[in-house]
């Protein structure tokens, strides 16, 4: 099975630059969605949070460094990797940058070699250190999971709110699929063999969930999607 290709969102308000940028990442393999400001770009982080955030800095009405502010204030996005990349390269910038939370910095001109190795470095880095970085806790956390998932479904009934909440999380169909058998107290083997994929990719969509979600295990990630009327089985 293929694995899928990373996704990035790009933000900056020069047209030539966010299509020659997404041109050559996608010839690199990432999957790339362009916003030509920070509301639009907000905008496209509700829909689908991508693996890493391009921003540039110098934009009108919302600068790069208030976009930060308003992605990191949100839990869903703390731990999402941000590439600031700018026509700024002057080192207060670079140290105002990174104290904004940012976790790369580009100046442009820049070589597009450089920024795909960056984005491939912060996606590495990321995966390593989830909370589930292999999507598989230890036998003895898994199965106390697993009773508690269970438990929780025989609270279902009162814990649903549906969806009162005004929560909209835009899940691909895949993840939804996940997510509907993690809260059927499933373990990622018996994910995989329903879904016909592979374990590790159980282990990605998992993942996935709890950066959508805000969530650190799975009993945390079912809960939250009961009382939010996010599971559709």
């Amino acid at each position: 099975m293929v694995d899928t290709p990373s996704k990035v969102l790009l933000v900056d308000d020069e047209p030539g630059l966010r299509e020659s940028v997404q041109a050559y990442l996608e010839d690199s393999n990432f999957q790339v969605r362009v916003a030509s400001n920070a509301a639009e770009g907000w905008d496209l982080l509700q829909q689908d949070t991508p693996n890493v955030l391009i921003s540039d800095i110098m934009m009108p009405q919302v600068d790069g460094y208030q976009f930060l502010k308003q992605v990191r204030e949100d839990v869903r996005f703390q731990g999402l990797p941000v590439v600031f990349l700018t026509a700024r390269g002057m080192t207060s910038d670079r140290i105002q940058g990174y104290k904004a939370g940012a976790d790369a910095y580009l100046a442009k001109p820049f070589d597009p070699e450089e920024l795909v190795a960056i984005l491939n470095s912060l996606i590495d880095r990321r995966a390593a250190q989830s909370p589930e970085p292999s999507g598989t806790p230890d036998m003895a956390t898994m199965a106390r999971q697993i009773e508690e998932i269970k438990a929780l479904l025989t609270q279902r009934g009162s814990m649903i709110k549906q969806n009162n909440s005004g929560i909209r999380i835009d899940f691909t169909p895949r993840e939804q699929d996940v997510l509907d058998l993690v809260a059927e107290g499933l373990m990622n083997k018996e994910i995989a063999s329903r879904l016909g994929t592979t374990v590790r990719n159980v282990e990605k969509y998992v993942s996935r969930l709890f950066g959508k979600t805000g969530t650190n295990s799975r009993t945390e990630l079912v809960r939250y999607a009961l009382e939010n009327g996010l599971v559709t089985t």
